[in-house]
């Protein structure tokens, strides 16, 4: 099960964190492409191109990554001759962005560096990418050989990125120490394995401590301690739990929450919500079916602090939905808890309980 290679990155975070990148990345060349999210490079492109320059690092085009992970876009950005041409690639903006970047420089051999713009989830960390079909239903995930070098996290230009993705990320990460210790319960646990159970450790009370003031920093459009406890939860402490839980030969790292979310995945109406605020619910679910009603409620609480979903309505869903949610739910990668019993039938009913219990908080 030990894997003989682990590889892990580094990161970086402040209002000035654009300004030491070139420290970093000179090391592996002196031309890049930015591939980003439109309105992510928008906000930040020039301050990092600008700030290349102080280590002649030249920036030699920013290309738009095709706003979703699919595998067609990679095809697209790896036939790019700008793309082939630079020494490293910097993905500038949120998950599918890094995701995608992820699976273009594996393929074309070139170092990947993230620069995360809104803090949404782990994606800017980890090796693993998820990759979707072209209707936006989860297709598979890609295994990386290795995370990206460093996340340069701006926790200024996240501070005022809509209020939203920071609940979404909330929500994402709040998955992790519940999915991993789940997932590992029954397992005989190796030091990849045990240092992964041992981080998650870290990931779920920080959110629920300092969530709440994050997102009031957010609507202040400032950053604070509170903000950047948050970001640094979602997406580095998450995202090396992820790392030392997932590769090709062990996948630990999800199961129930994220069922939940890729289940939702087959109707457009989901495709309204981001990742996040569908995972968030899948805890609830997680929570529920395994019987962890104090915490479950705890989270039930946090959740209406902080907006995030406790009802099938909250994220556009409806009881006849529930069928081919489920199908589809049972049918990826997550749904395999070793030696736990997994049942459709039970997860039908968490989903109702979850459902029935926020309705009455809202009441």
């Amino acid at each position: 099960m030990k894997r003989s290679i682990v590889t892990l990155p580094n990161y970086a975070i402040g209002q000035d964190v654009y300004q030491k990148a070139g420290i970093f990345i000179k090391r592996y060349g002196k031309t890049a492409v930015i591939i980003g999210g439109k309105t992510a490079m928008s906000v930040a492109s020039m301050e990092l191109i600008n700030a290349l320059k102080q280590d002649d690092i030249s920036v030699l085009d920013q290309v738009w990554f095709g706003g979703d992970s699919t595998y067609e876009n990679v095809a697209i950005l790896t036939e790019n001759s700008t793309v082939k041409q630079a020494d490293v690639i910097l993905a500038v903006g949120g998950g599918k962005c890094c995701d995608t970047c992820k699976v273009v420089a594996e393929r074309l051999n070139k170092p990947l560096f993230t620069f995360p713009t809104i803090s949404s989830n782990c994606a800017p960390c980890t090796a693993l990418a998820i990759m979707y079909n072209a209707d936006g239903s989860f297709k598979d995930n890609y295994y990386s050989a290795r995370p990206p070098l460093c996340v340069f996290i701006n926790d200024k230009i996240i501070a005022e990125a809509p209020i939203e993705y920071l609940q979404a990320g909330i929500g994402d990460a709040l998955s992790k120490e519940a999915e991993v210790e789940l997932a590992l319960r029954h397992v005989e646990l190796d030091q990849n394995l045990l240092v992964g159970r041992s981080l998650c450790a870290a990931c779920s009370e920080p959110l629920l401590k300092f969530g709440e003031e994050a997102l009031n920093s957010c609507k202040r459009k400032e950053t604070s301690q509170s903000l950047q406890e948050v970001i640094l939860d979602i997406i580095i402490s998450t995202g090396l739990v992820s790392n030392m839980t997932v590769c090709p030969e062990f996948y630990y790292n999800t199961n129930l929450a994220h069922c939940f979310y890729y289940g939702a995945t087959v109707f457009p109406v989901s495709h309204q919500y981001l990742h996040g605020f569908l995972v968030a619910f899948g805890v609830l679910v997680l929570l529920d079916y395994d019987g962890q009603t104090a915490l479950r409620d705890r989270v039930i609480n946090f959740y209406h602090k902080t907006g995030l979903p406790t009802t099938l309505s909250d994220i556009g869903l409806t009881y006849n939905d529930l069928p081919a949610l489920i199908n589809k739910a049972v049918n990826v990668p997550g749904w395999h808890v070793d030696h736990y019993d997994l049942s459709a039938e039970r997860f039908y009913q968490s989903i109702l309980n979850v459902d029935k219990l926020g309705k009455i908080e809202k009441a």
